[in-house]
């Protein structure tokens, strides 16, 4: 430990022994002084239950570490480890007040996959691993082949010799296989185009020695070369990534595996950039793991010097402009500008999902105010990745961050929003922040939620920080009195609340005809003799790749609507901003179209004969249009009682029939077919309760209010009876 210099709360080793893991970890003495009280803990991910207590002794100690050996058995939660997923491991402190504070224990170890515990009965392995961010978690996970690089040399003639080892614990616990053929898959992640290069299977004795208890058998580990000076494109560069293929037998069968892409073992002696002269052009070759997973990849393109410098100085640049320094300088300079220069009081600024897209209750305002307005200067805050998008509107709009994207936000009268700014930009004393906010409350927000289950926070981080963000609203628009008031107590906002409907809405009731209608069809390329289905999900708040990259899992069967309802219908699918994948429907071509990345969901609204949801607000919306809708709740038990809670009876008020499996779907859809569909009482009475505001007029009661009233900053509802 005397030449340890990872960050304190180390894995120094890791050992498992009749289903039983021992961890040794090395914790920094300061790390735990004036702690009375500590523990280690176990957390699932996805639902933070714990796996409190868990037994642990101080094996050692030098002057600066402690040594602890943590025991996690894994016979004895056999249940909760492999249905809860993932679980991370951390120490848990009484600190101040008997407040309690968890850290995550580190790792760096990129072969503990080969501590794997095999459960047949659920066809699922359990295994420790280096996270992304080099902490320790324990992962239960469908049969996965695992293959490492230890070693890579790249040879001036360009040939690239390597060698390493593979781990298919399913198999090595079984008897009477048979090792065939081990190759090596290289895939172009440009082209998609694949090769496959014969690689010899070699003894890994040290491997086995290492893992005794593993079963596994010697010749694990492979070795060969690639010549690159064949993959050699002077028009085109090529981008390439690894795999393992792995033919054997079992009982006299025949099997092929292919592994999970290839990993580097060991990062410190990575050949990472070479100049090959070929055929009197220079050619470059970059071999490097990707920055958080490790996955080594390997470019070979013609070699530019002028390119390169440019490359290197923009990279130096971008990693200038993500420094925490210069972050702290631009804050102090919004600060000191806001100070110094005078407002632009016909200046406005706008921005909509993080400056994403033009689309929601911001755009409608602009839209009103552009056309009513015009002596306004009106600027849209966009993000740096939808420059492209924003430059084929006809809009004025400006980079966020930028140095006049400063200039203008402090000189800005106004800021319409209706999602956050960054907690760091502080607001001008000058500046009138109006809220839209992006929905009808159905789940519980802010301050109203038990727990937050979302990355890079906690429940309490969460709350406060939005708490901070709230007190710099000035208005906040409402839909209704029942938003009001879940609004004034979750924000915890005593402001002017200006309850006047959404904006965003205002094109529901002023474009509804079948002008626009058919207009909008043929702009996306959709058939005019069919009917629409819009399927628009939300998002699960425990269903992540990272922080601000969710997932979600389609479980609607597409194929099966498709042979049911193809011949008179088609899916349009809309999901939700947060959700990061993009969906391949090759396969329904014709049938379902992929419309996530369409800037306002308001056309899509207008197109729809029909809404299929789950508990997103846009249901609230929709019912504008008075046309039916059908909710896929198919988790609603999980999503109800352990992610975000209600604030009414979803099940008993929703305007609409809750459905849990596809083949309920689609046998609703029937009946609105067959008994040409009729609004119901309980529609009516949710239509009142929820839209009795919205009729055209909402982003004139905003403008109206906020830019033509001179309004003191206290608590004002403005409701639609102003304007009656």
């Amino acid at each position: 430990m005397e030449n340890y210099v990872f960050k304190n709360r180390k894995t120094m080793n890791v050992s498992l022994d009749n289903g039983v893991y021992y961890i040794e970890v090395a914790i920094k003495q300061s790390f735990l002084e004036g702690i009375e009280e500590y523990s280690f803990v176990l957390t699932n991910r996805y639902n933070e239950d714990d796996i409190v207590n868990l037994n642990f002794v101080k094996k050692n100690q030098t002057d600066d570490y402690y040594l602890f050996e943590i025991t996690v058995p894994f016979c004895t939660n056999i249940n909760r480890f492999i249905d809860g997923e993932m679980w991370d491991l951390h120490i848990l402190r009484k600190i101040e007040d008997n407040t309690e504070s968890k850290s995550r224990i580190r790792t760096r170890d990129r072969q503990l996959n080969f501590h794997t515990i095999v459960q047949e009965d659920k066809e699922k392995m359990f295994y420790p691993f280096a996270t992304k961010k080099g902490n320790l978690s324990f992962y239960a996970n469908d049969y996965k082949l695992f293959s490492m690089f230890d070693e890579l040399n790249l040879q001036k003639d360009g040939m690239l010799q390597f060698s390493g080892y593979f781990n298919y614990p399913p198999l090595f616990q079984l008897k009477g296989f048979k090792f065939g053929q081990v190759s090596l898959l290289i895939r172009n992640n440009l082209t998609e185009d694949e090769r496959i290069v014969p690689i010899k299977s070699v003894d890994r004795d040290d491997l086995v020695e290492k893992y005794a208890g593993s079963n596994l058998p010697k010749n694990i580990g492979f070795k060969g070369e690639i010549n690159l000076l064949d993959e050699i494109d002077f028009d085109q560069s090529k981008y390439f990534m690894f795999y393992i293929v792995l033919d054997y037998q079992i009982n006299g069968s025949q099997e092929q595996l292919t592994s999970l892409r290839m990993k580097c073992s060991s990062l410190e002696n990575l050949p990472s950039k070479s100049i090959l002269k070929v055929k009197q052009k220079r050619v470059q070759v970059k071999i490097k793991a990707t920055k958080i997973s490790k996955y080594l990849s390997l470019s070979v393109s013609r070699y530019n010097f002028k390119t390169e410098v440019v490359k290197g100085l923009r990279k130096r640049w971008v990693k200038t402009r993500r420094s925490k320094r210069l972050r702290k300088w631009y804050k102090s300079a919004f600060a000191i500008i806001s100070l110094i220069i005078p407002a632009n009081k016909k200046l406005a600024v706008f921005e909509s999902y993080h400056g994403k897209q033009y689309s929601d209750s911001p755009r409608a305002i602009y839209e009103y105010m552009k056309e009513h307005y015009p002596e306004y200067k009106l600027v849209w805050s966009v993000d740096r990745a939808s420059m492209n998008y924003f430059a084929q509107k006809d809009v004025e709009y400006v980079r966020r961050f930028s140095i006049r994207w400063l200039l203008i936000m402090t000189r800005a009268k106004y800021w319409i929003n209706n999602v956050r700014f960054p907690l760091w930009i502080p607001k001008p004393k000058h500046t009138i922040y109006v809220q839209t906010w992006h929905g009808t409350p159905l789940k519980r927000l802010a301050m109203d939620m038990d727990e937050v289950h979302m990355p890079g926070t906690n429940t309490n981080k969460y709350k406060k920080n939005f708490l901070r963000e709230a007190s710099n609203w000035d208005y906040l628009v409402s839909p209704n009195a029942y938003s009001t008031e879940i609004f004034e107590r979750a924000f915890q906002f005593d402001r002017n609340m200006i309850e006047s409907g959404y904006p965003r809405n205002d094109f529901l009731h002023n474009s509804n005809n079948e002008e626009t209608i058919n207009e909008l069809k043929s702009k996306f390329n959709l058939p005019l003799d069919k009917k629409l289905i819009l399927y628009a999900p939300t998002w699960r708040d425990n269903q992540f790749y990272r922080k601000g990259k969710y997932k979600f899992n389609l479980e609607l069967d597409l194929a099966r609507m498709q042979e049911e309802l193809g011949d008179s219908y088609i899916v349009i699918m809309r999901m939700h901003y947060l959700v990061a994948q993009n969906m391949d429907l090759t396969d329904f071509e014709g049938f379902a179209y992929d419309f996530s990345h369409l800037e306002d969901i308001r056309e899509l609204y207008l197109i729809s004969d029909i809404l299929v949801t789950d508990y997103s607000s846009v249901f609230f919306d929709y019912a504008n249009l008075r046309r039916p809708m059908i909710f896929f709740t198919y988790d609603i038990e999980d999503y109800r009682d352990n992610l975000r809670g209600f604030y009414f009876d979803f099940e008993e008020k929703a305007p609409g029939l809750l459905t849990k499996t596809t083949e309920e779907l689609i046998e609703e859809v029937k009946n609105i077919e067959r008994k040409q569909f009729q609004l119901s009482e309980r529609f009516e009475e949710f239509y009142q309760k929820f839209c009795y505001l919205e009729c055209g007029q909402s982003a004139k009661r905003v403008v109206d209010e906020v830019f033509l009233k001179k309004t003191p900053p206290v608590k004002k509802v403005v409701s639609n009876e102003d304007y009656e």
